[in-house]
């Protein structure tokens, strides 16, 4: 079991990072919360809640933040940095709001394998005006439910203001990967599942946040490990020689010694 002092380390590194985020996207070090004036322009976002679910870390991760796209969203690699969505999750909830006149078009709603993953479904209009005042929405991903595999999936966005000028960096084009998994039933389902995963009524291993996989064995890390590192505990990378960081994003800074 890991200790408070080690949990409390990874939830505050993943709070100064959804702050680092925002503050680059912002420009500065701003409290956008506590201004009215910062608050007037259109921010999307996913909440704690759900980043929870994926990672089992509590953060929010901006895709906008005040009008402003933030830059990893912009980043050609983002997609190759997000972790699989697991069988386990089947929607994935926003977060938006703008006081200015913001209009938006989800133009783009596929499935690269319909014979996995069905084309992603909006908990509202496709087209329409973005909220006032903060309201969720969701996207779902249905599975076949008779096809296991992993498809990728697209969502585009177009946001404009009431102008008809479409919002700096976009349009957003996101591609992102779904996990679908036929499983049934498993005798055993007690005495395999992991990581303090239960086994319910049908006899199949629920997950706690964090993990995902038939027995609750693989943990999840937001963004991926990189540069071949392991995703060893949710939000844990465990990084390969050479390699360091939160994700192992960076090389090790080695000193060298110069004999005169």
């Amino acid at each position: 079991m890991q200790s408070s002092g080690h949990v409390a380390a990874r939830v505050l590194a993943g709070v100064a990072l959804a702050l680092s985020v925002a503050a680059r996207a912002g420009h500065g070090r701003r409290d956008y919360k506590d201004s009215e004036r910062l608050n007037a322009d259109i921010s999307l976002w996913i909440d704690e809640r759900q980043v929870r679910m994926f990672s089992g870390i509590s953060m929010q991760v901006f895709a906008i933040v005040n009008g402003n796209i933030s830059p990893y969203i912009l980043d050609p690699n983002f997609s190759h940095k997000l972790p699989i969505i697991p069988s386990e999750v089947g929607y994935v909830n926003f977060t938006w709001r703008s006081k200015k006149r913001y209009y938006y078009d989800f133009d783009t709603l596929t499935s690269s394998d319909p014979k996995v993953l069905k084309p992603p479904l909006l908990s509202i209009k496709t087209k329409g005006r973005v909220p006032k005042t903060p309201k969720e929405f969701s996207i779902f991903l249905p599975c076949m439910g008779n096809v296991s595999g992993v498809a990728t999936f697209e969502i585009g966005l177009e946001l404009k203001n009431h102008r008809g000028n479409p919002l700096k960096g976009t349009p957003l084009r996101l591609n992102l990967k779904k996990e679908c998994a036929q499983r049934g039933p498993d005798p055993e389902c007690d005495k395999k599942c992991a990581n303090q995963g239960w086994c319910n009524s049908e006899k199949i291993c629920q997950c706690p946040e964090g993990y995902m996989g038939q027995h609750c064995r693989t943990a999840l890390c937001y963004p991926q490990c990189m540069n071949g590192g392991n995703c060893t505990a949710p939000g844990v990378c465990s990084c390969p020689p050479g390699y360091q960081g939160r994700h192992c994003e960076g090389g090790e800074f080695k000193c060298a010694v110069l004999l005169v």
